[in-house]
């Protein structure tokens, strides 16, 4: 048990201490002047870490001085100015992303373009491959959106631009090798080089109709009426336009990997070197010059300079 009593003079405090495991009290005698000396520094204390708290508090956002109306004035001009600054780098931001938005649109359109030209190129059913609309698509909605951060995104562009581009590069060398070879099969030799008339004479040897002699045929004979037009079995180049001996009026026509097509004892021609012709092109009006007994187009194929047989590029 403790007690504590002022002493006679009322100025000083008298400390009594219990002890449990030691037997016996002891008690300590403090004076008042030193009493309220303590309690002044803890209040002093107190107050001095309120402060330090409000400043550390005060300081996160913005200064607004002693609170006077100057004070928020300024505190105010400094937020609008902070916020047009970042007004400004959204704006910048946006008007990137615009930007490439925009280029990968000309990237779409040029793809829809190229892609329509080779669907029509290829032949392929316009209602398989609809350049126009979206393909279909679909799936199980998301529970949960995930956000996507703008540096994010712009890499994601990047990427998407990337493929864009790659997509056309491919879709421009397969539309190249379609042009090959849409360009070979019309080049290469086919069909009957009259519009009307009928085989006379085939290739190999044969008896001479004039000599009669046995001799080797380097073509197939056409024979029809003056005036028939002669046409032009592939498209190509025409080398040779003019009067050769045996021939009469002959146009030759290369086409290309090694073929040269041959068109003799025309009346008149309708083309000259130099030109380009393409398959059914009328080249001549048939006739009878040269080496020959009546109107007909004595009709050649040379491959590689040598003379292959006509009968197997003129099908049915």
């Amino acid at each position: 048990m403790s007690s504590s009593a002022p002493s006679v003079g009322g100025s000083d405090v008298r400390l009594v201490v219990l002890r449990r495991r030691a037997a016996g009290v002891s008690s300590i005698n403090v004076s008042g002047p030193w009493v309220l000396g303590v309690g002044a520094c803890c209040v002093l204390a107190l107050l001095a870490g309120a402060f330090v708290a409000g400043f550390n508090v005060g300081s996160r956002g913005i200064d607004l001085g002693d609170g006077s109306p100057a004070a928020l004035a300024r505190a105010a001009l400094q937020q609008k100015s902070e916020l047009d600054q970042l007004r400004e780098r959204v704006q910048e931001r946006v008007d990137s992303m615009s930007a490439r938005i925009g280029q990968l649109n000309a990237h779409v359109v040029r793809l829809d373009v190229l892609g329509k030209r080779l669907a029509e190129m290829a032949d392929v059913n316009s209602s398989e491959f609809d350049f126009s609309a979206a393909p279909a698509a679909g799936g199980p909605e998301s529970e949960s959106s995930v956000p996507v951060s703008a540096p994010d995104l712009s890499g994601m562009l990047d990427d998407f631009e990337s493929k864009l581009s790659q997509r056309e590069s491919q879709l421009s060398v397969l539309e190249q090798l379609i042009l090959q070879r849409e360009l070979r099969q019309q080049t290469v030799p086919e069909g009957r080089p009259v519009v009307r008339g009928f085989m006379s004479s085939g290739y190999g040897v044969r008896q001479d109709p004039l000599s009669g002699e046995f001799a080797f045929h380097r073509g197939i004979d056409f024979a029809g009426n003056r005036g028939d037009l002669v046409i032009a079995v592939g498209a190509g180049v025409v080398t040779w336009a003019g009067y050769k001996l045996d021939y009469g009026n002959v146009v030759e026509v290369t086409h290309g990997d090694g073929y040269i097509t041959r068109y003799a004892h025309n009346e008149r021609l309708l083309v000259k070197a130099g030109d380009t012709v393409s398959r059914g092109q009328q080249l001549a009006v048939m006739g009878s010059t040269g080496r020959s007994t009546g109107p007909h187009v004595h009709f050649e194929v040379l491959r590689n300079g040598n003379p292959v047989n006509p009968l197997s590029y003129i099908g049915g």
